[in-house]
This record gives C-alpha cells, sequence and structure tokens, in this order.
C-alpha cells in the first residue's frame, strides 16, 4: 500500500453567505458611535474643498473614510490597497450596510443611499476614494520646496489640526475614567523608512519621515506627534511641539512632567520648562538626557571615588553607579538669577573592554576610570530634586513604554508604511494610525478589563477581532452568530455589555 501523502482534511467552497473573519470590528464601531466620534469629527476638521458642509453624506464623509482607516489599522491592514480586504469580507460588509444609514435624516439617509447604489452596495470607501481624502489634507503649504542642505518644519494643514482635536476628546474621555492630576510626558522621535521619490535621507542614510511623539505612558495613548520631513534634527523647534501638546491636554490635570533623552537637551525648551513660562501649568519638572561634552568629562574626573553611589538593579546586582555634578555649561546657558539645573552621571564598565592598540568607536560616549576601567557615561539635565537613584530610575522608564509604543505604531498598525509622495496625506495617515491606537487603548481599559490593559494589539485580535461569525439580518437587526464553544464569545459580549453602559451615563449621552 502506498503511504498517503496529505493530511486528512479538504477545503470545500460554500454558498452561504454572511460570513465574517473580523467579528470583533463591530465592537469598535460601537465604541466610537458611544464616544460621538462622528460628532467630534464634523465639530473640528474643516469641511473638504468641494464638498457640501449641509450634506456632509454626500459623497464619503470624513467620518466614513476616519473609521474606515481605524478598521483598516485594526485590521492588520498597512496599505491602502488592504482596503479590499475589507470590502470582499462579506459578513463585515453586511454589518456596515446595516449601520450605514442609522441615525441620519431623511436627506442624509438618501444620499447614502444613492452613494451605496453607485458603489455597488458596499458601504465601504474604495481605495481611490480613500486617496482623495487623504490628499485632502495636503495643500500649498505642505507642499512646499525643500531646498538642498535645509531643514524645515511643514506647517500643520487646517484639517489635520482639527484632527488632533478628535483625538483629544479621546483622551478626554480616558481621563474622565481614570483621572490622572500628575501626568508624565514622555518625548521621543522615531524613524519611519520609505521609498517615496518625494521623502528626504535621515541622519542614518536612508529616506524617511520622522515624527516627534509626545507619550502618556498612565494611559498608553499618544498625546500628539508631529510628523516631519526625514532631515529634520532631532532638536528642531521642539519647544512648539510641547506647548502643542500641553494645549492637548484634558481638563482636571494639574501638573505635567517631562522625560526625553538627549534631542530634548536644547535651551530654549529647558529654560521654558524650568522658568515656569507655561500658563496653565508652570513649572514643568524634567529628566532630560544631556550631551557628554569634554567640559562635562573634565568635571567627572575631578570626582572622588566616594562621590559615585551604586545603582541598584534588578535581583540586587549592581551594574551601574551614579553621582551629581557641579557643572555650569556656558554663560548663554544659565543665568545668575535663573532657575538651578542639576547634572547626574551614571557610569558602567564595559564587560568588554577595548583591546591594547585597537581602535574601535562605540556608539556612545566613554571615559577611563582608575578603579572600573573604560566605562560607559550617560548624563542627565533636571530641575526635580529626587535623590539621584530614584531621578535615573524615572529616567529610565521612558525607554521601555515610549519605545513600545512605536514599535505598535509600525508594527502593529499601519504606520510603517506611507502611502503617498504627499506630505500632508502621509501626516493624516499617520494621525489616524494614532487615532486608532488611542482608540485600542480606550477599549482595552474601558471594554476588556485590568488583565488586558498590557497586552499588545496582536493578542486583542486572536481573541476578539479576529474572530469568526456569520452576520444575518432579521426584521432590520443585525445578528453576529458566534460559536457558544469558542472562549472569546462570552469575553465580546461582556465588552459590548460595559461599551453600552458608556452609553447611559449622562456626560456621554449629552456629547452623542
Amino acid at each position: 500500500m502506498g503511504q498517503q501523502v496529505g493530511l486528512r482534511f479538504e477545503y470545500e467552497s460554500t454558498t452561504t453567505s454572511g460570513a465574517t473573519a473580523l467579528a470583533g470590528l463591530p465592537l469598535y464601531f460601537e465604541l466610537a458611535h458611544v464616544l460621538a466620534l462622528g460628532k467630534q469629527i464634523r465639530a473640528f476638521v474643516p469641511v473638504r474643498a468641494g464638498c457640501d458642509p449641509d450634506v456632509p453624506d454626500a459623497g464619503w464623509s470624513d467620518f466614513t473614510n476616519i473609521v474606515t482607516l481605524v478598521a483598516l489599522n485594526l485590521a492588520r491592514g498597512e496599505s491602502v490597497a488592504d482596503l479590499d480586504l475589507l470590502r470582499k469580507d462579506e459578513g463585515f460588509v453586511r454589518f456596515a450596510r446595516s449601520v450605514a444609514c442609522a441615525g441620519l435624516r431623511r436627506r442624509e439617509r438618501r444620499a447614502k443611499e444613492r452613494l451605496l447604489t453607485k458603489s455597488g452596495d458596499v458601504p465601504i470607501p474604495s481605495q481611490s476614494a480613500v486617496f482623495r481624502f487623504l490628499r485632502s489634507f495636503h495643500g500649498p503649504e505642505q507642499g512646499v520646496a525643500r531646498k538642498p542642505g535645509e531643514a524645515i518644519i511643514v506647517p500643520e494643514h487646517a484639517r489635520l489640526r482639527g484632527l488632533w482635536q478628535v483625538v483629544a476628546s479621546l483622551l478626554g474621555v480616558m481621563q474622565k475614567h481614570q483621572p490622572q492630576e500628575v501626568v508624565t510626558l514622555d518625548g521621543d522621535a522615531t524613524l519611519v523608512e520609505t521609498h517615496k521619490a518625494e521623502a528626504l535621507r535621515c541622519y542614518k542614510g536612508f529616506k524617511a519621515y520622522q515624527p516627534l511623539n509626545v507619550y502618556l505612558p498612565c494611559w498608553g495613548m499618544v498625546l500628539y506627534s508631529q510628523f516631519q520631513d526625514g532631515n529634520v534634527p532631532c532638536g528642531k523647534d521642539q519647544l512648539a511641539v510641547l506647548v502643542r501638546a500641553l494645549e492637548l491636554i484634558p481638563a482636571g490635570v494639574r501638573k505635567v512632567m517631562l522625560r526625553m533623552d538627549t534631542q530634548g537637551y536644547e535651551w530654549e525648551l529647558l529654560r521654558y520648562l524650568a522658568e515656569g513660562k507655561n500658563e496653565r501649568f508652570g513649572v514643568i519638572e524634567f529628566a532630560v538626557g544631556a550631551d557628554v561634552t569634554p567640559e562635562l568629562k573634565k568635571e567627572v574626573a575631578k570626582l572622588r571615588p566616594s562621590a559615585w553611589k551604586d545603582l541598584p538593579r534588578q535581583q540586587g546586582e549592581v551594574t551601574q553607579q551614579w553621582a551629581e555634578v557641579p557643572f555650569v555649561p556656558n554663560a548663554s546657558a544659565t543665568r545668575k538669577d535663573g532657575p538651578a539645573y542639576r547634572f547626574v552621571v551614571t557610569r558602567e564598565a564595559l564587560r568588554q573592554p577595548s583591546l591594547p592598540g585597537v581602535q574601535s568607536e562605540l556608539p556612545f560616549p566613554t571615559m577611563e576610570f582608575a578603579e572600573l576601567g573604560q566605562c560607559k557615561l550617560h548624563a542627565i539635565v533636571t530641575n526635580r530634586k529626587l535623590g539621584g537613584s530614584e531621578l535615573v530610575d524615572w529616567y529610565w522608564q521612558r525607554c521601555g513604554k515610549s519605545e513600545e509604543a512605536h514599535s505598535v505604531m509600525k508594527s502593529d498598525l499601519a504606520g510603517g508604511r506611507m502611502p503617498s509622495g504627499d506630505f500632508g496625506a502621509n501626516a493624516a495617515w499617520w494621525t489616524i494610525m494614532l487615532l486608532s491606537l488611542n482608540l485600542n487603548e480606550l477599549f482595552k481599559r474601558l471594554a476588556m478589563g485590568e488583565g488586558w490593559v498590557t497586552k499588545r494589539l496582536k493578542a486583542i485580535r486572536l481573541h476578539v477581532i479576529g474572530v469568526a461569525a456569520r452576520v444575518v439580518e432579521h426584521s432590520r437587526q443585525v445578528v453576529l452568530r458566534l460559536s457558544a464553544g469558542h472562549t472569546s464569545t462570552a469575553l465580546m459580549l461582556l465588552a459590548r455589555e460595559r461599551i453600552l453602559a458608556l452609553a447611559v451615563e449622562p456626560e456621554v449621552a449629552a456629547s452623542g
């Protein structure tokens, strides 16, 4: 007898209609509805040129385009072309069609029905419609010519500025349910590699865009992000980014602190923080990575061995030490009547010191110490009064959260691939990706519960978004039929129950 080649299963196509592989996406649509996201978009995002403001759904509305792109991000789409995966998911299309006209006035509903008929009864914008929508965020001021060797900050389009107000409304929801009086901001830029001909080369040599993000680790959300060309130096005009971010912080927050790496070592920014120039928050405490200059090294060399204190790591292992350095960078950076800055330096002995006679260039500053040999050196400038060990620990917490957020933006969501050569269109794509990130954080905390707060989006996709179901309609009611024995069924039912509970709260109901 011959050996069986394959396993004992077969694939069969079926005429059964209404199947979907994205049964969890309606929960996000429900959350957006309960949070009155459509109302926020209509209130803050200026109407596109050529659209009738009295008939916002004559054509694909901004709300429809934005929610579609949010769904694309959550469903693991990476490009506009991936919209076809949503448009060809029969069950999801059936759900979207049923809710497309919900709550519309007669004139709007008829306009929507005409649009659906024209688009083949698929209530999801086509690729060309989405590209037109993204291009509406690109104007003459975003297409300004770049000169060789010149780095400029491209101004935000009015529609993009309004979209950030929509993002801020989600922060207000989070503040309502998980209020914070003191928040820490983590500022950090990230490179998004691209092959677009219009993109500029970054400091690493490849073409990229370089958004500067302001992250809220307490909620896992992005407060603000300025989309920038790849050739913009990390320290350029950071104060303007911070000021804009502070404007978006929800009411109820009374104190703000800031952490940044060495890109934040810019004295205009530090003076603004330390001198209390912000009308709302006054003095803002900060810890920022400082440049390890030859002058700073000279001061470090003067320290006695007893000045160094152990900086314990996990399980009591001591791998680093810290010391406070009396250091004044230059007269232009500080004033006698100005605020006091502290410089805290950490050192860590290299486990593999350089071989004698071998010249090797390390990607971080080093310094020789008689008692330890060659050490990695890092400096922090701050106006906080914490002890050195507490300060360093607080500062290093920035690394894990913001860098993980960058990974989520570019790997879990669609921020790693730009759709257009137009700067404004890419800025809108990036911002809607961040809107998706923030909406998912709200979903985890308000609908999923405490145990899901630290879960990555891939876990949400496995247990909620990517669950299979059959979508049927009975008497204008849409039913998503889930498997009774599937472990996610009870989880999804509970999530929807929690979302609907938000709708009966007075403030939310009034805003809807």
